[in-house]
């Protein structure tokens, strides 16, 4: 594998995704904020610090979480529907660096917009004089990217052998059953049925456990996890990230065009 190749396809991929006005969600989440820090001090008085806290950083990852998965579902698809594809292939790129470096693109991006996002966050609190754990909601942002990256490697994974509509509800079905994969566990034994509780069992070993990334909570209070714990969540998240691009990369392989 090739890192220059993957490096100018990953640059390629940032500036196309750009060009795909996917900035103008930076301009809709700064009217979310502006209408939000208007309306909820009226309807809320005396927890709206605690509401707004939560509604941005709530927003910040519900806007990137839709861009992670439409765009990602789309990036080997788009290439096929446009034909390009088989002008690539052709060339000294291996389908693994097509796919590496579409990756890396569109995580890029979205740290971009995350930092930008997170930026414009902090400002309208600081504006509205409402104190914040700086340095805990910048560790949630970081925590994002990583749930976001692992999020755009399930919709590479399916976008390789599916269609875009297809693989976009099953990106969004992975998504919510991964922030949720601790309490099907749950169901499963308050079902009392061994073949409900066997499914759930190997939905949450397969799934990825999306909680770990998700830091949002714990960051609006100023508690998060000893260091051991991040560094174990994150580990976690880069290596199953790791694990589903190698899939991806295998089921990209064999497919003929």
């Amino acid at each position: 594998m090739n890192l220059i190749r993957v490096f100018t396809i990953a640059n390629n991929g940032f500036q196309e995704v750009i060009r795909d006005r996917i900035l103008y969600f930076i301009g809709f989440f700064s009217l979310l904020l502006i209408l939000a820090q208007r309306i909820i001090p009226e309807i809320a008085a005396g927890t709206h610090e605690k509401i707004l806290l939560d509604f941005g950083i709530g927003a910040i990852a519900i806007l990137s979480v839709v861009i992670a998965i439409f765009v990602g579902t789309g990036l080997i698809n788009k290439e096929i529907e446009k034909r390009t594809l088989l002008m690539l292939i052709p060339k000294p790129i291996s389908r693994a660096e097509l796919i590496l470096g579409k990756h890396l693109g569109l995580t890029t991006v979205l740290a971009v917009m995350i930092a930008i996002m997170m930026g414009i966050y902090l400002v309208m609190l600081s504006i509205s004089n409402i104190s914040y754990p700086t340095g805990a909601l910048v560790t949630a942002g970081i925590y994002l990217l990583l749930e976001l990256g692992l999020i755009v490697a399930v919709a590479i994974l399916f976008g390789v052998f599916t269609s875009s509509i297809l693989a976009t509800l099953l990106s969004f079905g992975v998504y919510l059953m991964g922030h949720f994969s601790e309490d099907l566990v749950e169901l499963g034994k308050l079902s009392k049925n061994a073949s409900i509780e066997g499914l759930t069992t190997s939905l949450y070993l397969v799934l990825p456990n999306l909680s770990r990334l998700d830091l949002k909570n714990e960051a609006v209070y100023g508690l998060l996890p000893d260091v051991t714990e991040l560094l174990s969540h994150a580990l976690y998240g880069i290596l199953y990230t790791a694990l589903l691009l190698i899939l991806a990369m295998m089921i990209f392989a064999q497919k003929e065009f």
